[in-house]
C-alpha cells in the first residue's frame, strides 16, 4: 500500500491494477487501496473470461459501494495470454464474439446492480466491433494499439470513435498508457512489453513514451490532448516520481 499512499501524496487521481493470476486479485486489493488513501481506484482491465459475468458485476458493484463511487471499472475480452489463465481457473476461453458477449452481459448486470448509482466504465478498443461497443457503453476508452502505431493512426482511431459515439462523444474520456517517462534510460523489459528494441522505440516517437524535462512532458501531454483528445493518462508505477512534476504543472494550468 506504500505505492498507493505515495500516488495520493503526489497528486495522482487514480490507482489502477491489472487482472493477472500472478498478482494479487484486483478487486479486494483495490478495496484496500481505497481504504488507505483518498484516491480513485480501477481495474486496468478485468479480463471477462476469468470470471462469470455475474461474479464480475457483483465485484464491481461492491467496489463502487465500498469506495463511495471512487471506482472505475475497466473490463475487456482478455489479452492473448489470458487464455492460459482461464484454464487455470476452470473456465472456457471462448472465441472473440463470445468474449465480447461476456463483456456486454457483465455491463448489463452491473447496471442492474448499480441502480441509480452508475459505475464509470472503461473499455479498451482497437477493432471495429470493440470500437462500436466502446462508443455505445464506455465512459473511458483506452485505444488498444501497440507501441509502434504511428501518432496519425491513433488520432484517426480517436476521431472514428467520436464519430461512432455521436452525441455521447463529449462524455467519453480517451485514455493513453505510458510505460516510461522522464529522462532515465528505458528499462530492460521494454523489448518484452513493446516488442521492439528500446533504441528503435525512442527513435520512432512512440506514444507509449513520454520523454524530456517536466515542462517538455507537460507540453507533449497538452499536444496529445489537442490532437488526439487524450485526457486520462496512465503511467507505470515505476515512474510515479518521474511524472509527478508534470502532474503539478498540469494541475496548475
Amino acid at each position: 500500500m506504500t505505492t498507493v499512499r505515495r500516488a495520493a501524496e503526489l497528486g495522482y487521481s487514480t490507482v489502477l491494477m491489472p487482472d493477472v493470476l500472478y498478482l494479487p486479485a484486483p478487486f479486494p486489493s483495490l478495496a484496500m487501496a481505497a481504504a488507505v488513501a483518498d484516491i480513485r481506484v480501477g481495474t486496468f482491465v478485468a479480463a471477462a473470461p476469468l470470471r462469470t459475468p455475474r461474479q464480475t458485476a457483483w465485484d464491481a458493484h461492491t467496489l463502487t459501494t465500498l469506495t463511495d463511487g471512487r471506482f472505475d471499472f475497466g473490463i475487456g475480452t482478455g489479452r492473448p495470454d489470458a487464455e492460459r489463465q482461464t484454464v487455470e481457473v476452470g473456465l472456457p476461453w471462448g472465441n472473440g464474439r463470445e468474449r465480447r458477449e461476456q463483456v456486454v452481459e457483465t455491463l448489463d448486470l452491473l447496471r442492474q446492480l448499480d441502480g441509480e448509482r452508475r459505475t464509470p466504465i472503461m473499455l479498451a478498443a482497437g477493432g471495429p466491433k470493440a470500437l462500436a461497443l466502446a462508443a455505445e457503453r464506455a465512459d473511458i476508452v483506452s485505444l488498444a494499439k501497440d507501441a509502434t502505431t504511428p501518432r496519425s493512426e491513433v488520432a484517426d482511431l480517436a476521431k472514428h470513435l467520436r464519430d461512432l459515439a455521436g452525441s455521447r462523444a463529449d462524455d467519453i474520456e480517451l485514455a493513453m498508457n505510458i510505460f516510461a517517462a522522464g529522462t532515465r534510460p528505458l528499462p530492460a523489459w521494454t523489448k518484452q512489453a513493446a516488442g521492439i528494441e528500446p533504441e528503435a522505440l525512442e527513435a520512432m516517437d512512440s506514444l507509449m513514451l513520454l520523454r524530456g524535462t517536466p515542462r517538455q512532458m507537460a507540453d507533449e501531454l497538452l499536444r496529445r490532448r489537442e490532437t488526439i483528445g487524450a485526457t486520462y493518462i496512465t503511467v507505470n508505477a515505476d515512474y510515479l516520481e518521474d511524472l509527478a512534476p508534470v502532474v503539478d504543472l498540469l494541475t496548475g494550468e
